[in-house]
């Protein structure tokens, strides 16, 4: 099968179309034909070197850890999927390519009318914002700051916060996303110096809650606006989350947390907007985009 691999670590160039063999399906997994991958700034940096304990250094390695596809093979006692389902799901490594095997508890079905790369960007980035949010407690009535608020896991958190009842959701981001931003309901506001000041201006009464996607400066400003500081995370600027005594992001990705931000997508209050669908063999350009650290909503790779 062909997969976008990596023979080492380094640039994007270190991407490669790449043919691997096949696998299959063990018990308790399911065999899924991939029709679209995600790409996140955890693949970067896993791309660039950066191997937590749970990843083994074993080349040709894929990356790739949300996707959405078709079952075609299922594994010795699942029994709630069969072969020709649309699935949605996440895993580790492994999604950029045209077959991968994954826990049965790792999917969940995708709706029909949920395009393929809508599906497979909400995997990762959606249940990020989802983990994040419920960490620092975003509830009804709640003036909510989310920084880098255009990208692929603010865009999920503004309307997550919205869904969930924030009175207000301000994101920060570049003047040319600002449109965009009130198109998701969220008052936007610029990077930079003054960032608080102006994040008052719209937010008299103060910020209930903040979540920086977007690095120390931003958190900075998000420590000085918010009062309690368990009601503050990063998902960026971990060196400095500690040194301000920040609590880290909470939770794990579940089957039961991607249900529910399908559920809420089939009821019109959270989108994927596509920033870029790039074609498998091109996976080096799709990670150049996300490292840029600009534009908005979700890059993709077209896979089958």
């Amino acid at each position: 099968m062909r997969a976008a691999a990596l023979s080492a670590f380094g640039p994007p160039q270190e991407l490669r179309l790449t043919e691997i063999t096949e696998p299959r399906a063990g018990t308790g997994e399911v065999r899924v034909r991939v029709r679209a991958a995600g790409v996140m700034p955890f693949d970067v940096r896993v791309r660039e070197g950066w191997t937590p304990p749970f990843i083994e250094r074993k080349f040709p390695m894929v990356l790739g850890n949300e996707f959405a596809g078709v079952i075609d093979q299922v594994g010795a006692g699942v029994t709630e999927f069969a072969a020709g389902d649309e699935v949605l799901g996440y895993t580790v490594l492994g999604a950029y390519a045209e077959y991968l095997t994954v826990p049965a508890d790792q999917i969940v079905r995708k709706p029909r009318d949920m395009p393929w790369e809508v599906a497979a960007g909400f995997p990762g980035n959606g249940q990020g914002a989802h983990m994040a949010l419920s960490t620092i407690g975003v509830t009804g009535g709640d003036t909510v700051l989310i920084n880098a608020a255009a990208g692929g896991l603010g865009s999920f958190a503004v309307q997550l916060a919205l869904a969930w009842g924030a009175d207000k959701v301000i994101g920060t981001a570049s003047l040319r996303n600002h449109a965009y931003l009130r198109s998701l309901g969220a008052h936007p506001v610029t990077y930079g110096a003054g960032l608080a000041e102006r994040v008052r201006d719209i937010a008299p009464g103060g910020v209930d809650a903040a979540l920086d996607a977007a690095g120390p400066e931003a958190l900075r400003a998000s420590v000085e606006l918010v009062r309690d500081r368990n009601r503050v995370v990063t998902v960026v600027a971990m060196a400095e989350a500690t040194e301000l005594g920040l609590r880290d992001v909470e939770g794990t990705r579940s089957a039961a947390r991607l249900a529910e931000l399908v559920d809420l997508h089939t009821r019109g209050l959270v989108g994927v907007h596509l920033r870029q669908v790039y074609p498998l063999a091109e996976a080096a350009a799709a990670h150049r985009d996300v490292a840029s650290g600009h534009g908005r909503g979700k890059v993709v790779l077209a896979v089958g």
